[in-house]
Formats: structure tokens, C-alpha cells, sequence
């Protein structure tokens, strides 16, 4: 298969672009990267990364010969005519009982009462499960609780410390509480990608921090969203194409495909995406952090 060029961005948007337009997971990618991209002083003199990719190619395995080894017949057949010759055992003449024939009305009454002991054990079944789905209370979402003012200086605090320990002081840090009510700060700055990470895990990560630190200073829970960059919304983008096209390819190839592991916001997004889709069914595989989402087909059509 030849290579197709693909840009982006980043080498890691780059990546994910190659896989989305080529249908495969990163497993099945071969790659070579030609420019890896720079972000430049404040989006002076950047560059975009390029990068060559293609399928790889399922080496085919031959099968070994397997050698059959030649059997004489004249040692095989000998002690055949032997077992011949010998007598075969005197059958002794058993009496057989016959079963008595069971009364038509008799064999009709225990018919019916065994389907009338089904129907009263399938009556108890659905009753239990009645009790039980009336007892267990309904998952309702979470509450967010009002963010206040002391959680928002906190959390711009946070951020800017762990940014100044990672040499990178030239980074604004603005926030805002969103229409959800969760509180969104954004992050503006030079080289913002090694911020983000590979496939955002950097980012997650000090999401995941600065959530923590805004929990302990307020009641109630406080959600916090970090983004840099417009990376939030691009990925879900990235993630909706890739959710389709490999949809396709199921329908195509019928055949399950496994895609590369991801976190819970990323699996809810694939899921998501194909929940409309009638033809393809999606469930999620595997332990944290390696969970992942398997894309099958639907074989009742």
C-alpha cells in the first residue's frame, strides 16, 4: 500500500489524522515522520507536522509440510485375520421388560401440571425482579455545587504553580464558570504541546489535580475543566471521525475491531457517536488504564 502525506498541528494530531483517513488503529499504522512541527514565539514561524503513513502489511505465515509416513500394510493386515479367528462371545438370551403403557388421560394430567410448576416459577421470577428493581433507588447526576470564589483563586493558583514548575512562565491562566456550572480554565501560551501530551494524558492528569484541589476547599462536589489550545473540542471532532470509519469498516469487513485504549471522557465519546448507528453495537473491554472499546456487528439484520 502506498503512503499518504498527512499535517496537523502536532505530531500527535498528525498521527490521529492518519488513522482516522486510512480506518486502523495505531497498532496497524507505519509511519515515518518527515517535519516534527514547532509552534514557534507566540504562532510566529510555526510549523506544521508531517508526517508519511500507511497500513502495515499482514505477513502470511506459511503452513510446514507435514511428511505422512508410509504404514505396511502387510503388518497391519495380520492382526486383522487373527481377531477374526477368534470366537465371538455367546450372547445370553435377557428377557426384556416391556415398559407399561402408560394411561393417555394420566400421561396428559402430568404434562399439563408440569407446564402449569413452569408457568408459577416464571410468575415468581418476574415478581422478585419487580421488588427488587422497585427497591433499588435511580442513579440521578451528580449535583454541582455553586464554585466559589476562594475555589476559582485556588485553582489559578494551582495551575500556575505546577506551569512555573515545568519552566513555563509565559502561559496566561484565565477561568470561568461555564453554562454547566463546572469551572473552565484556559491556558494560552508558547509550546502549549507538551502541555497537552501524547493523546492529552499530561493534561488529564493536571485536570485530574486541580479537581482535587477544588474539592477540598468548598462543599459539595465542583467539577474543573482544563483545555488549552481549543485541544478539547479537536479531539472530540478526531474521535467522532474515528468512531465512524471504523463503523464502517466493521460493516464492511464483519469482522469485531478493538480500538487503542482510552479514558472514560474519550470511551463516552466513541460510544456516543455510534449509539444512533443500528447496524454496530460498542461495549468496553479491559482494566483501567488499558480499557478499551470493541466496535461489533449487529448479526440480526
Amino acid at each position: 500500500m502506498e503512503y499518504i502525506t498527512v499535517s496537523a498541528r502536532t505530531l500527535d494530531d498528525a498521527i490521529t489524522e492518519a488513522l482516522v483517513q486510512l480506518g486502523v488503529t495505531s497498532d496497524q499504522l507505519d509511519y515515518q515522520v518527515i517535519e516534527k512541527g514547532s509552534a514557534g514565539f507566540l504562532g510566529i514561524g510555526m510549523k506544521q507536522a508531517v508526517i508519511k503513513a500507511r497500513r502495515k502489511e499482514e505477513a502470511r505465515e506459511e503452513e510446514p509440510e507435514i511428511e505422512i509416513p508410509k504404514v505396511d500394510v502387510s503388518l497391519v493386515r495380520e492382526p486383522v485375520k487373527k481377531e477374526i479367528k477368534k470366537e465371538a462371545p455367546k450372547k445370553e438370551h435377557v428377557k426384556k421388560e416391556t415398559p407399561k403403557k402408560e394411561h393417555k388421560e394420566h400421561k396428559d394430567y402430568k404434562e399439563h401440571g408440569k407446564k402449569d410448576s413452569v408457568k408459577k416459577e416464571s410468575k415468581k421470577k418476574t415478581q422478585v425482579k419487580e421488588q427488587l428493581a422497585a427497591n433499588v433507588p435511580e442513579k440521578k447526576e451528580v449535583e454541582l455545587a455553586k464554585v466559589e470564589e476562594c475555589t476559582i483563586e485556588a485553582c489559578e493558583k494551582f495551575v500556575s504553580d505546577v506551569l512555573k514548575a515545568m519552566d513555563m512562565t509565559d502561559v496566561k491562566v484565565t477561568s470561568v464558570v461555564d453554562e454547566e456550572g463546572a469551572l473552565s480554565i484556559d491556558m494560552e501560551g508558547s509550546n502549549m504541546g507538551i502541555l497537552i501530551g501524547k493523546r492529552g494524558q499530561t493534561l488529564d492528569s493536571l485536570q485530574y489535580l486541580t479537581n482535587r484541589v477544588a474539592n477540598k476547599m468548598q462543599e459539595g462536589y465542583v467539577r474543573v475543566k482544563l483545555d488549552t489550545e481549543d485541544y478539547r473540542r479537536r479531539r472530540k471532532e478526531t474521535l467522532e471521525n474515528l468512531a465512524k470509519n471504523i463503523a464502517s469498516k466493521v460493516k464492511r469487513s464483519r469482522r469485531t475491531v478493538s480500538l487503542e485504549p482510552m479514558n472514560p471522557y474519550e470511551r463516552r465519546i466513541i460510544h456516543s457517536a455510534l449509539q444512533a448507528d443500528p447496524a454496530v453495537s460498542t461495549h468496553s473491554e479491559g482494566e483501567e488504564p488499558y480499557r478499551r472499546v470493541v466496535v461489533t456487528l449487529v448479526r440480526n439484520r
